[in-house]
């Protein structure tokens, strides 16, 4: 080296130079521009997980869940995805900005397991050109794929499951050549499976499994050479024969076909047999498979099947005789066997399995006909089995004897089956066999099993044990021991009583205890310091829910690991302490419907940064926190209800920024709605809002036009003006009982109205004309727009709503006809239609309404006599026609309402599902109805509804006898045909009417006896017979003389108790010498008497004070007449009175009003005399 100074002094310089290159680079290594798109795609996102703090340093290449290319700096990566999984529970939630378009060099994109909650799908997405990775699942998204996405030409593989995505599978996803992974499973895509998935030739994963998918498996799918799984498992049915071509996806190693599908195998399924790398199967509900069992004979040969599920595919013992003759290729290889809900009887297909296999993991035989014992050579040869389900067959305890020596079973089920022993020995029997040492998992519920829990340690191993509904009853016995290895213990609805006993809490492994729906009912405070041993620190999970708990609170701050607690619907009592703490970990509190009294505050909940669900609701609970109180905590439920929190609104909800159900409904708040309340709607997503039953008052703003929510409750306030728009995306929607006073910009306004179902307009201030803009709501079911003020014609596009069950227009102010259009409401249930001013006749296509139940047009115009067609309606519970103008007979027809002649149903509701709420949480409404019972006015909900049969005709014009065909409505609870024109006798028959309660026939022109069947309706709670002519003596029974005798008035010819008229051989002892005028006939109290009266006085006063006031001469003679007169009349009017006291029979009162009113007069006479 020549200059080694030189040299050294080169390499210094270059060392330098990189270094301030190096440094260069990590400073500008960020791009600012898409630096920027991140920040604002920040600001979108509510981040209570801090998963974005790192996002505040210069360089966004150090951000977490950022990655950057080293060459050019741009943004290649972006990943967020959240976890769901305890104890490392992370996740976002807000909106995605579309600034993230400018990351156009963006390779992969994972947003998964965060919560987007029904956000609309980002569509700019299929605008990153550069994607190969894009996983959005569990998110929560809604919305279709876009179209644009099919331009995504370097995707490699897409994940969309697990959201609220809908519509068709766009074609163009066909166009994604380099594609290998689709899943787009768990979503609401309906329509055809795109034949244009065939050209993914890349392909090795497609999952399409719990969609709405309908039409054939396109053939083009055989084109998948690639293909590894295939997942149509659809919710509807996929039809047609599946496409022989799928025999070409010789790499296919997974397979799943069926549920609600009608798929054939029309060629035998013999290209199954080309599927030889297959070790998944399942397929559900193939039909027909002992016409043809060769498909089956295929299944069984394939040799790396692993796993096997046959659903509902009608396997009976007959398949087992057939195929015992064959060889199974993968006798080795199979380990897990599905063979649920098909038609096994015979105990003999445990040894048809044993044959198939020996290296069997899981058998499931649940859902068939099981019954009897197999032989214990079953439980030698599986050696390998590990988990047994036996649920819901007709096992019985004796039968368990054959699984005991299954050595390796770690989970038993035996739910559902006819044990009906007592469990101390059942638990007896399967102790004696090795499987006492292996069991972790015992299944016992729905079972008879009688006695109460025994002692358990013996089961050395076990972890789980599930005793749900049985018939246990009694007190847990003291010595009772819990395995040391317990994680859980249920035995929930059964009728356990007393308390928990001081065992339990010395189980250290307990994290999980269910004993709701029990009679427990020692004190709380008891119960819990029976478990404040070493459980104290192992339990997570206590369920003492719908039982007889009393008491009050407990502290329960010594319970470190809680996190659930289920107190609701006890008899808990009392204060609540001002100084008891809840577990500082608790994620979910349930204290509903109790007695506890007593004010929540801070210091009440201080420490309980987790809590996430709140239930306090149904108490005499107030929340009073300090003014400025910021809690520790973020609740996702809240749920209030008659607590009191007013009367200003609650500030504290304020800092809730996750709340997505909050129910603060009769919860005495009187006062005005913050806006920033009304802010959080969109913010947070909330779907589920109650605030009903208070006095909040105001205008509610506008405050978004892309809102989502499912149910908004804001019944009986005093909320006044227009609706506001943001609001029409909902899917529940009551506004009943406030002031609004202008619908018309909420119902018409721009744009169709996809999702709301249901809403309650009724009892507010709406005025003028229905709007006719109904042709813009596309799902709805229900609509109230009931005690409104609305005038008019009912408008003819509300027959455009197609799914329309209920349909309620009742007290306005309505004329003319019912429209013809609303017959195209095939699926109403209820049409209530009543006090309003309609007329016409009824129509004759209310006939056709086969699914009808309650029909109220009561109280209007309508005329004309009850058209035949009525009688069509076989599901008629409720028809009110009352308060009309209709004549004619009632139609003999009336036999034809089965519905009333069916017995009620105590289990029976009034509770519907929309038809478009197959995936949909809670889509679904009471029904309930306001109608006249027993003379007066009642609201009847859901079940009450549901037990009441009604027929009410009264106050019309009905004539001719009463049907004797009514006899056969043997289900009939009120029957009311009063004030008609109804003659003939009562049908002798009426007391086949055996479920009646009320029968008014009053006020007709019934003649004849009283029936003796009517004593033997021992229901009979109200009868009114009165006004009629009714003769002889009313028959004897204990119902009928229990009823007051103005059932029975003016019925003259009546006799016997329970009034005071005595019988003698069934005829009254005086007959009474009485005319009874039909309306007809003259009647001295007609309006024709009265108004000649008016016209006679006034005539005959002007003449004779007008001659006496111009001619003096007549003054003399009309005196002298009068003189004359005084006596002679007033003994004539006296003898008038008289008559009509014996002839008319008017009461004492009106008689001397009469005499009352001649003294008067004639005292007047005699003084102008």
């Amino acid at each position: 080296m020549k200059n080694p100074v030189r040299f050294g002094f080169m390499m210094i310089v270059v060392c330098v130079f990189s270094q301030l290159v190096i440094n260069g680079e990590q400073e500008m290594r960020c791009i600012p521009r898409e630096r920027e798109a991140l920040l604002q795609f920040k600001v979108g996102i509510v981040d209570n997980y801090g998963m974005l703090s790192s996002w505040t340093t210069p360089d966004c290449c150090q951000w977490e869940g950022i990655r950057c290319s080293n060459l050019t700096s741009h943004i290649l990566s972006l990943d967020l995805h959240g976890d769901y999984a305890e104890p490392f529970v992370r996740y976002m939630s807000g909106e995605i900005h579309k600034s993230l378009m400018e990351l156009q060099e963006l390779q992969y994109l994972n947003l998964s397991s965060n919560d987007f909650r029904w956000s609309p799908f980002p569509e700019f997405f299929g605008s990153l050109k550069n994607l190969k990775y894009l996983d959005l699942s569990l998110s929560y998204f809604n919305g279709e794929i876009p179209s644009q996405f099919g331009s995504l030409s370097h995707l490699k593989y897409l994940n969309l499951a697990l959201n609220s995505m809908k519509g068709s599978i766009p074609r163009e996803l066909g166009n994604l050549s380099q594609l290998q992974y689709l899943n787009l499973s768990y979503n609401y895509f309906y329509g055809n499976i795109p034949s244009e998935l065939g050209n993914l030739s890349q392909l090795q994963y497609l999952d399409l499994n719990r969609n709405i998918l309908e039409g054939s498996i396109p053939s083009q799918l055989g084109n998948l050479s690639q293909l590894q799984y295939l997942g149509l498992y659809s919710y509807t049915s996929l039809k047609g024969s599946i496409p022989s071509q799928l025999g070409n996806l010789s790499r296919l190693q997974e397979l799943y076909l069926a549920r609600y599908n009608a798929l054939n195998m029309d060629d035998g399924g013999q290209w199954l047999s080309n599927l030889i790398s297959l070790t998944h199967l399942y397929l559900e509900s193939v039909p027909n498979p002992n016409t043809s069992h060769s498909w089956l004979q295929v299944i069984l040969k394939l040799p790396k099947l692993r796993e096997l599920s046959l659903v509902r595919c009608s396997l009976s013992d007959h398949s087992i005789l057939l195929f015992k003759p064959f060889k199974f290729n993968f006798s080795t290889s199979l380990s897990v066997l599905d063979l649920s809900h098909n038609t096994f009887t015979s105990p003999m297909v445990f040894q048809w399995v044993s044959n198939i296999t020996s290296n069997l993991v899981k058998l499931d035989l649940s859902g068939n006909l099981l019954e009897g014992s197999t032989s214990s050579h079953f439980g030698m040869l599986m050696n390998s089995l590990r988990h047994l389900d036996l649920s819901f067959n007709y096992f019985k305890a004796r039968d368990l004897k054959s699984f005991i020596n299954i050595c390796t079973l770690h989970s038993l089920n035996m739910g559902g089956n006819n044990l009906t022993e007592d469990l101390p020995s059942i638990l007896s029997n399967l102790s004696h066999g090795c499987v006492r040492h292996s069991l972790q998992e015992l299944d016992l519920t729905n079972n008879y099993i009688t006695g109460t829990l025994s002692d358990i340690s013996v089961f050395s191993s076990l972890k789980t044990l599930f005793l749900d509904r049985n018939r246990l009853s009694g007190r847990i016995p003291e010595g009772v021991e819990l395995p040391s290895t317990l994680e859980g213990l249920s035995i929930n609805s059964n009728s356990l009583e007393g308390g928990i006993p001081k065992s339990f809490g010395d189980a250290c492994s307990l994290f999980s205890l269910d004993m709701s729906f029990n009679s427990l009912s020692d004190e709380l405070p008891m119960i819990i310091s029976h478990l404040s041993g070493c459980a104290t620190y192992s339990l997570q999970q206590l369920r003492l829910n719908r039982n007889q708990i009393n008491g009050t609170l407990p502290d329960f701050s010594t319970f470190t690991s809680l996190k659930q607690l289920y107190l609701s619907e006890n008899e808990l009592n009392g204060e609540i302490s001002m100084d008891i703490q809840f577990p500082p970990k608790l994620q979910g509190l349930f204290m509903n419907s109790n007695s506890l009294k007593g004010v929540l505050t801070d210091y009440h909940f201080a420490n309980m940064s987790k809590l996430s669900n709140l239930d306090l609701s149904d108490n005499s609970l107030a929340l009073a926190f300090t003014q400025n109180w910021v809690s520790p905590f973020q609740l996702v439920v809240i749920k209030l209800r008659y607590c009191k929190l007013g009367p200003t609104f609650p500030k504290w909800l304020q800092t809730q920024n996750n709340f997505v159900d909050i129910d603060i409904s009769n919860a005495a708040i009187s006062s005005i709605i913050p806006e920033w309340f009304w802010a959080k709607l969109p913010q947070q997503k909330v779907i589920r809002m109650n605030i009903s039953y208070n006095n909040l008052q105001g205008r509610i703003p506008n405050v978004s036009s892309t809102y989502y929510s499912n149910s908004m409750s804001l019944e009986s306030n005093q909320f006044e003006g227009s609706i506001p728009l943001f609001l029409r995306n909902s899917k529940i929607l009551d506004f009943s009982k406030n002031n609004f006073s202008d619908p018309l910009s909420f119902l018409c306004g721009d744009g169709t109205i996809q999702d709301l179902y249901y809403l309650d307009l009724s009892y507010n201030q709406l005025f003028g004309q229905i709007p006719d803009c109904w042709r813009q709501f596309n799902s709805l079911v229900y609509l109230d727009l009931s005690h409104n003020n609305f005038s008019g014609k009912i408008p003819t596009s509300i027959g455009s709503l197609l799914d329309l069950q209920a349909l309620r227009l009742r007290n306005n102010n309505l004329v003319e006809e019912i429209p013809f259009s609303l017959r195209n409401c095939t699926e109403l249930v209820m049409l209530d239609l009543s006090q309003n001013k309609l007329s016409g006749s009824i129509p004759d296509w209310i006939g056709t309404k086969s699914e009808l139940q309650i029909l109220s047009l009561g109280n209007n115009q309508f005329f004309g006599s009850l058209t035949s067609e009525v009688c069509c309606l076989i599901n008629i519970q409720v028809l009110d026609l009352s308060i009309n103008n209709l004549s004619g007979k009632i139609p003999k027809c009336i036999k034809n309402l089965t519905s009333m002649a069916q017995p009620t149903s105590y289990g029976g509701d009034h509770s519907y599902l929309t038809k478009h709420s197959f995936f949909t949480i809670g889509s679904g409404y009471d029904l309930n109805a306001l109608l006249t019972w027993k003379g007066s006015e009642q609201m009847f909900m859901n079940k009450g509804l549901s037990l009441l049969k009604s027929i009410d005709l009264s106050s019309n014009h009905f004539s001719e006898e009463i049907p004797e065909e009514i006899e056969k409505l043997s289900g009939l609870i009120s029957l009311n045909l009063s004030r008609n024109n109804l003659i003939g006798k009562i049908p002798s028959n009426i007391g086949k009417l055996a479920s009646l309660d009320s029968l008014d026939l009053s006020r007709n022109r019934l003649v004849g006896s009283i029936p003796l069947s009517l004593a033997q309706i021992y229901r009979l709670g109200v009868l009114d017979l009165s006004h009629n002519h009714l003769s002889g003596e009313i028959p004897k029974g204990t119902q009928l003389q229990s009823f007051n005798k103005s059932s029975y008035e003016d019925n003259l010819d009546l006799c016997g108790p329970p009034l005071e008229k005595l019988c003698i051989d069934g005829e009254p002892t005086q007959k009474p010498n009485v005319k009874v005028y039909k309306d007809e006939e003259y009647s001295v109290f007609s309006n024709e008497f009265f108004i000649s009266m008016g016209i006679g006085f006034a005539l005959s006063f002007w003449m004779v004070f007008g001659s006496i006031l111009f001619k003096r001469s007549w003054q003399q003679s009309y005196f002298n007449f009068l003189n004359n007169l005084k006596d002679n009349v007033h003994v004539k009017i006296a003898i008038f009175a008289r008559a009509l006291e014996t002839h008319i029979l008017l009461p004492d009162s009106t008689f001397e009003l009469v005499n009352a009113w001649a003294r008067q007069w004639f005292l007047q006479i005699h003084l102008a005399c």
